[in-house]
């Protein structure tokens, strides 16, 4: 934890900074988020298609291993949450189509097999067949684990399951026949383009981009921009930069962590929990000193200097104390400071606030207001009240303050079939440094 002494509350890091001073003589839920996106990189499932998943769902049908798999950590890790926060409600992934990439097959006499997806996990089907007389049981096997039995008098009765396709054969008696051949391929700007493609049709709070590929980087950097700015879609990404992409739309991981069982988060992977904390987390809720669940160090570990460093170019960093790894500060990319966007806007808390309304708004008018309501005096006091009810419920949360019905105006706007309304918040964030004087006397 940052601490020491303060002339003036300049500080970058939270903590505690305390003057010992002597006056005596010298002795001694409003908004719902939740929603997370990401194009992964996979060995099995859907390809070139965007899968919803839960925090209770099965991992397998989506990426063929089990939620306590290795392969299965990037979702462990999304869906964690903090200590004090909750995780997202659900993960949009995008499987993308990798070049050359190739499904695993078993081609003989007694049996034909092909995976039902491309893949090296195609690799660790195999197929096991046992007879008696005319009829036979027919297992798919993934590892040692039996998927499907079918029992059939014939390979064309064989129907199509979870992992694999069948063809002809003859079937007879075998152990496991494996199927062999399966490859990723290889994945590309193009692949990542395809994805925002898909993605533009969903709404989502916070997208992940666990790569250091920089020109996919500028890549997702456009599109969040044109969502949020072209199409008034709110919503963040995150990913590892080295440099500050100077904007409060992307948040910046700077170091990772270890975990108990002894394996590295690198600053790529910590996007995945970062980008699940923070779609989890709620306009009145923060980041900061959050615990990142079941990390037992920061990875690398930085010097305060190091993290004043990097607090200044915009990034989310890392650290441990009393035995726990936390959160510095959350903030984004945003260090280029204007009129228009003051250094509030680099709290991610408040990113969380105006965009819960900006995007509740959004959705209200659409749903309930455009083509619906005309454009008189009496709709526009309704779309007031509307508005007025909201903010208040959401100061009454502690996400604002310092609102009243004054600060929300609705008028005509230059065209018959505008309007135009004007709205000032106070958004509120969570205390990050505590200034103390400690001052001894003689009473």
């Amino acid at each position: 934890m940052a601490g020491g002494t303060w002339k003036k509350q300049d500080k970058r890091q939270p903590g505690v900074y305390i003057n010992v001073r002597s006056d005596m003589n010298p002795v001694t839920k409003l908004g719902e988020r939740g929603v997370v996106a990401i194009c992964e990189p996979l060995s099995w499932g859907p390809e070139g298609a965007i899968s919803v998943l839960g925090p209770e769902d099965d991992y397998t049908p989506f990426i063929g291993y089990g939620k306590t798999e290795t392969k299965a950590r990037f979702l462990r890790e999304i869906f964690k949450g903090s200590d004090r926060t909750a995780g997202p409600k659900q993960v949009l992934l995008y499987r993308p189509s990798g070049k050359e990439a190739s499904r695993a097959t078993a081609a003989s006499d007694v049996i034909n097999a092909t995976a039902r997806y491309t893949g090296t996990r195609g690799n660790d089907i195999r197929i096991a067949i046992s007879t008696s007389g005319d009829a036979h049981t027919v297992q798919t096997l993934v590892g040692s684990e039996v998927m499907d039995t079918q029992e059939v008098s014939a390979a064309s009765e064989l129907v199509a399951n979870d992992w694999v396709e069948f063809g002809e054969g003859n079937l007879t008696e075998s152990a496991g026949i494996p199927l062999t051949g399966g490859t990723d391929g290889t994945v590309d700007a193009s692949s990542h383009e395809a994805f925002l493609a898909a993605l533009e049709g969903y709404m989502f709070n916070i997208l992940i981009y666990d790569g250091a590929d920089e020109a996919i980087q500028t890549l997702y950097f456009d599109f969040i921009k044109r969502m949020r700015e072209g199409l008034g879609r709110k919503c963040q990404a995150v990913m590892a930069v080295t440099k500050s992409m100077d904007t409060e739309a992307i948040i910046s991981a700077k170091n990772g962590v270890r975990l108990i069982d002894g394996s590295v988060i690198t600053p790529q992977q910590a996007t995945w929990w970062i980008g699940g904390a923070e779609a989890g987390a709620s306009y009145n809720e923060s980041l900061v000193y959050a615990q990142y669940p079941d990390a037992v160090d920061a990875e690398p570990v930085l010097t305060s200097a190091q993290i004043d460093e990097a607090l200044t170019e915009g990034q989310i960093v890392f650290f441990r104390e009393f035995g726990s790894v936390k959160v510095v500060s959350d903030i984004n990319t945003l260090v280029t400071y204007s009129d228009e966007k003051n250094e509030v806007f680099s709290f991610n808390q408040v990113i969380r606030t105006v965009d819960t309304v900006a995007n509740d708004v959004y959705k209200h008018f659409s749903i309930n207001v455009i083509g619906k309501v005309q454009n008189d005096n009496a709709s526009r006091d309704l779309i007031k009240t509307w508005i007025v009810g909201y903010l208040n419920e959401m100061q009454a949360n502690g996400g604002i303050r310092n609102f009243s019905a004054d600060d929300v105006s609705v008028e005509a706007g230059e065209a018959i079939n505008a309007v135009v309304i004007s709205i000032a918040i106070q958004p509120v964030t969570a205390i990050e440094k505590i200034y103390v004087t400690v001052s001894l006397t003689n009473e």
